[in-house]
């Protein structure tokens, strides 16, 4: 989806949300009003995973990103945002989807939490069985 001058992806995975702007600029990326390495400055590895999409594409430092994410926990809000830049990669130039599609990019990883269930102790936890 496009509006004005950025293009705009939405992501999501486990409870988390993430809505992401692209801009055209020098690569700046900005999550809840912080840096991104303020943000994930517990982790090399999730600032990487933000990445992925444009290494993909060799585009490294073309877009400012603007993200808005909440919900779950930091694995979960960066697997988030590398599908809502994806989404907006695509929402920028229809052409990249074959090349994101193979990178294993454009998929939502749709696992989530299950229920509790009346009479029992958890989703699955039951009352250990006694036989006599």
């Amino acid at each position: 989806m496009t509006t004005g001058s950025y293009f705009y992806g939405l992501g999501r995975r486990k409870s988390s949300t993430a809505r992401v702007r692209l801009y055209r600029g020098k690569g700046n990326i900005t999550i809840n009003d912080k840096s991104a390495t303020d943000y994930l400055s517990s982790s090399q590895y999730l600032l990487s995973e933000l990445e992925k999409p444009f290494k993909a594409l060799q585009e490294e430092n073309k877009f400012d990103i603007t993200i808005k994410v909440s919900g779950g926990g930091l694995s979960g809000q960066v697997q988030a945002i590398r599908l809502g830049i994806s989404k907006a990669l695509v929402a920028k130039d229809e052409n990249l989807r074959g090349t994101l599609r193979k990178a294993d990019l454009l998929g939502r990883d749709v696992r989530e939490k299950e229920r509790k269930k009346p009479g029992l102790k958890g989703a699955r936890k039951k009352r250990q069985f006694t036989k006599r």
